[in-house]
């Protein structure tokens, strides 16, 4: 039948049809598989008259699974271009206002506080803090035992005083070796141990390193008194005069710990000079390989972990090389009477020139070792210059030359008598001379020094401790003061100890530390220990103190909360309000932030202040946040009327946007180490509002 085609052509193949695939419908087809040499003629089309119906034409549009060969087709169409050179840009947009943002926040922020600054510190004598062997002598393992005490007390700094091997005639500050530790405290495994411990719980450690002397029986002392090889001059030796049984010394030097600093050795056949006790020669630090000596000592403890160092009596490093006599400091006396160390100003033996150079070599040496996030190694110099607080701040170096990231400071510890007037000037002594920018330290004890009770009174023990963790800067608690522990009576340490030890007077205040009631105050489960331990240790004692809501310890925990958890009290000012023979007052604020702490703490007797009168700005009206009286912490007080008793602080809390620092009438009166502001929108800390 032909039929006459009237509208459509179709052209069919052999093969009687085409597969899509997704193609375009009316794409030519090629069958490349045919093989064109044998390919039978293909039958002429046919022509088919079919009836006219519209036919619609196919539109492709995008779909799930195409095939790269149909997305293409719409990839360049004008809708989809542009949509997707939008998102493009807007991307970049956002990465760069982002990183922006980044970089404009670090710029604007004010550094943060390292751990060194945001944590007190926690000293602690290994002899005296917890016997784990029964042998009643202190040791690492027992430290290790009691960390949980030091997280207890909200403290994430500990510092461990001297436990290198040594006679501990000087009480283990003149060390045989400085590689290794005193078996009395254990072994380098217990160390090691102890260390990884410390840092388990997120705490970091400091260790003492004395390089000013050894002990006499060190290797190098034994070298050099026989003039072997290098180590000949290691140490300081002198010619000196032996007549008729007596030592002529090369000149009029005294010891720290009074008599000549010159002793006469047999086999040398001359005269070592000792700053301290003749059991510790003082190490010549004119000589290069002393020096490298010292810094390969500080690399090995880094290298194991350790956190930080106090550097101590690093004043006498030096002597001058012309080894003239001290002046007397009175020139009637005679000089042949001259034996006390105060009896002479001490310009040829403390504090040379070149001293500094030496310091600061040994930051260097440990920057090297605090190029690692989050291990930054902390530098301390312990020297107590007293009178001298000029040369006490040169330890913090310069702007641009750093040396101690503080000196221990001991204006609380020096003070001679208790009054609000006295501790104002330690106070403003340290704030008023420390360096621009610089951070301050603040201790109520130490190992060298009767303890805080025994010096001040029992009355005076909270508000001692109050005064301590709400300064600016980083406060020291020697072991124990946190639960008030006094001295033990001197006639209670044995004879054998007391002709043992040089430092006498220092022994007292390192009795062992009070745990609990039980016999040896828990101290040691042996049948004594080393020191008697105080005979008030049945009420002053950690167990005790810690079920007591208004005990000594409960205080200073609460205190060191607030010290973590208030920015004005670790990043704010602190500004001087008033002082007089009973009150000192200073208050902690901070840019940005409408909440205020006013302390007023009481040294003398009862008295009653009106803050008022001397801060018109201030409310009328105060909360206690915290007293040395738990029962008065929530309280309302008239800030006109403001009473405390003897040996009272009080921590007051209130509200106000006008700072004391901008006023005209406290210039002068207020300090920060690093101005910060606090933006409430964006919770974070700025250098400025």
């Amino acid at each position: 039948v032909e039929v006459e085609a009237r509208s459509l052509p179709m052209e069919l193949s052999e093969k009687g049809g085409v597969e899509n695939n997704g193609f375009v419908q009316h794409e030519p087809f090629e069958d490349k598989e045919a093989d064109t040499s044998s390919q039978e003629e293909m039958p002429k089309p046919c022509s088919v008259d079919v009836e006219p119906v519209a036919v619609e034409e196919t539109v492709l549009k995008p779909y799930a699974g195409m095939p790269k060969e149909v997305l293409l087709q719409f990839s360049s169409q004008t809708r989809y271009r542009v949509t997707r050179e939008i998102l493009f840009w807007l991307i970049i947009a956002a990465s760069l206002a982002l990183v922006g943002t980044t970089i404009a926040i670090i710029a604007l922020s004010p550094k943060c506080l390292d751990w060194w600054q945001d944590s007190p510190i926690y000293q602690i004598y290994p002899r005296s803090f917890k016997d784990s062997d029964m042998d009643g002598n202190g040791d690492l393992k027992g430290i290790q035992e009691k960390l949980d005490h030091i997280t207890y007390l909200n403290i994430k700094t500990v510092w461990i005083t001297s436990f290198f091997k040594s006679s501990l005639k000087d009480l283990g500050y003149g060390a045989e070796d400085f590689y290794d530790i005193d078996p009395m405290f254990g072994t380098m495994t217990d160390f090691e141990n102890l260390l990884a411990a410390i840092h388990d719980k997120g705490l970091k450690m400091i260790m003492d390193l004395i390089p000013n002397h050894t002990s006499d029986k060190h290797q190098w002392f034994q070298l050099s008194r026989n003039r072997t090889g290098k180590y000949t001059d290691y140490y300081i030796w002198q010619d000196c005069t032996v007549a008729a049984g007596s030592v002529i010394p090369p000149n009029n030097w005294v010891s720290v710990f009074g008599n000549s600093s010159w002793q006469f050795d047999d086999v040398r056949q001359q005269c070592y000079y000792h700053q301290f006790g003749k059991e510790q020669p003082d190490l010549n630090f004119r000589n290069a390989a002393v020096q490298q000596e010292i810094h390969d000592i500080i690399k090995f403890w880094l290298g194991k972990g350790v956190d930080g160092f106090s550097f101590g009596t690093v004043k006498f490093l030096l002597e001058a090389a012309h080894l003239r006599d001290e002046p007397p400091v009175n020139k009637s006396q005679n000089p042949v009477i001259i034996t006390a160390y105060s009896q002479l100003y001490h310009d040829y033996t403390t504090t040379q020139v070149g001293l500094h150079d030496i310091v600061r070599s040994f930051r260097h040496t440990m920057d090297e070792y605090s190029t690692e996030p989050g291990r930054y190694r902390f530098m301390g110099s312990d020297d107590n210059e007293k009178e001298d607080i000029e040369a006490t701040m040169m330890y913090y170096g310069t702007t641009f030359i750093e040396e101690a990231d503080f000196p221990f400071n001991f204006n609380l510890i020096n003070m001679k008598n208790l009054s609000g007037n006295s501790i104002f000037e330690a106070v403003d002594s340290w704030m008023q001379n420390m360096p621009s920018g610089k951070w301050p330290n603040w201790a109520v004890g130490s190992p060298n020094a009767a303890r805080l009770s025994t010096r001040v009174g029992k009355e005076y023990i909270n508000v001692m401790n109050m005064l301590l963790l709400t300064l600016p800067g980083t406060p020291v608690t020697y072991y124990g003061e946190e639960i008030g522990m006094e001295d033990i009576a001197s006639e209670n340490v044995s004879e054998e100890l007391v002709n043992s030890a040089p430092v006498v007077a220092t022994l007292p205040e390192k009795s062992p530390m009070q745990w609990d009631g039980k016999a040896n105050a828990g101290f040691t489960e042996g049948n004594s220990s080393w020191l008697p331990v105080n005979s008030d240790y049945q009420s002053v004692n950690v167990e005790t103190q810690s079920t007591w809501s208004n005990s000594t310890l409960s205080l200073y925990r609460a205190l060191t909360l607030l010290r973590n958890d208030e920015l004005p009290m670790n990043r704010g000012w602190m500004c001087h309000i008033w002082n007089d023979s009973n009150v000192f007052v200073y208050l902690r604020e901070l840019d940005g932030l409408d909440r205020v702490f006013m302390m007023v703490l009481n040294f003398g007797q009862e008295s009653t202040t009106d803050l008022k009168a001397i801060v018109p700005n201030i409310p009328s009206q105060a909360v206690i946040r915290l007293s040395t009286h738990f029962s008065n912490a929530g309280e309302v007080v008239d800030t006109k009327l403001i009473k405390t008793e003897k040996g009272e602080g009080l921590v007051l809390q209130y509200k106000t946007a006008k700072r004391v620092h901008a006023m005209d009438a406290f210039q002068g009166k207020c300090f920060v180490a690093e101005k910060a502001c606090y933006n409430k929108a964006f919770g974070l800390l700025f250098k400025s509002c």
